[in-house]
């Protein structure tokens, strides 16, 4: 079975976890540090968090910057629904902006019109890897002194115009264990504001700036040192990582046919978390079991957009974002991963070719 991820674990994170259980400081300590400075200076920002979530990461950032009840934050409805859930945690509300049918994310160009006085927050998510395009982002939130939250969960390294995200606004990233890299689990918040990164660490850890002294309600979303000993080993590996991504995603694009493959703009790298294709007519399951019959996994990221989920219909969103609820019907994610040799990779490809022609879509 090719599998759609595969954490790729070697001699190095075990050896770090081994050094951390022998050095018997077991939390929060001297490799979250470590890892915080590395991905500060990967993002090239003066701080960042290490938190136990992607989800906490979001979490702590919006409280951070004191969104809270009452507030509306615009975000995307076709990603995981944890974008929009931090939103509800702080008892704001998300308010959905549909996206650009080429790259997946938020089409800047409809944020305007979503903005209301209760607005003071914009969360574009960095899709799949690719980076929104956050020059227009930008110039909406200065033009409405919003803030920025980046959900760069998938997108560790990628760059837009040069600069890599979770640099334009206060960023987020996720280690889960199918992420570009990853800490089993984990998250990091990245900033350039003194302020927001000392309340982040105030609120992962209690609200508490002094020692059992507590000046806010704050949470337990800290990161042990042992998920940060193997973040930061595979931090070491993300360049690397990234290059196989990309090299993969190069081939299936050249040698897929009948499918609408990634579209990157020439100002943006694409760090594939993954490869995300469009099935057109109506055959997308199809191509999915068929790949699955061919031991190829495949999945659906993401079948039902957050504005139709069970959840938000209760909280009676109802808005019709057409974009979002068409990609829900035709994207399929193939494997993009390191772990991919030569052969998977044809064997992918002619799987796929083969259902193309089968079902005449080319």
């Amino acid at each position: 079975m090719i599998p759609i991820a595969k954490p790729l674990i070697g001699d190095e994170e075990k050896q770090a976890v081994l050094e951390v259980l022998e050095s018997g400081f077991l939390t929060q300590g001297p490799r979250v540090q470590a890892l915080e400075e590395a991905f500060a200076k990967m993002c090239g920002v003066r701080y960042a968090v290490a938190t136990s979530s992607g989800t906490t990461a979001l979490h702590i950032a919006l409280l951070a910057h004191g969104i809270s009840s009452g507030d509306e934050v615009i975000t995307s409805p076709f990603t995981f629904i944890a974008s929009a859930n931090c939103v509800l945690y702080v008892g704001a509300r998300p308010v959905f902006v549909d996206i650009d049918p080429q790259t997946f994310n938020m089409n800047p160009a409809l944020i305007e019109e979503a903005i209301t006085p209760r607005t003071k927050a914009i969360i574009p998510t960095h899709l799949y890897g690719l980076p929104c395009d956050m020059d227009p982002i930008l110039e909406i939130s200065h033009k409405y002194n919003l803030v920025v939250i980046e959900d760069a969960c998938q997108a560790h390294g990628a760059e837009y115009k040069g600069k890599k995200v979770g640099s334009f606004g206060t960023g987020v990233f996720s280690l889960y264990s199918t992420k570009n890299i990853t800490s089993g689990e984990g998250g990091v918040i990245t900033t350039d504001d003194p302020k927001i990164a000392e309340r982040c660490r105030a609120i992962r850890q209690h609200g508490m700036r002094k020692r059992y002294y507590h000046d806010e309600l704050g949470f337990n979303f800290r990161m042990t040192d042992i998920q940060a000993a193997i973040g930061l080993a595979q931090f070491r590996k993300l360049e690397k990582f990234n290059q196989i991504r990309q090299a993969n995603a190069r081939y299936l694009t050249q040698h897929l046919r009948g499918v609408v493959t990634p579209y990157v703009p020439s100002d943006r790298t694409h760090v594939f978390h993954q490869y995300t294709i469009r099935v057109p007519c109506g055959k997308r399951d199809a191509l999915k079991e068929f790949l699955q019959k061919r031991g190829i996994g495949s999945e659906v990221y993401y079948p039902l957009p957050i504005h139709r989920q069970p959840l938000y219909q209760k909280l009676g969103y109802d808005g019709y974002f057409p974009e979002a609820e068409r990609a829900a019907k035709e994207v399929l994610s193939l494997p993009v991963h390191p772990a991919l040799t030569p052969s998977d990779l044809k064997a992918i490809v002619e799987a796929v070719n083969e259902f193309v022609e089968r079902e005449g879509l080319v």
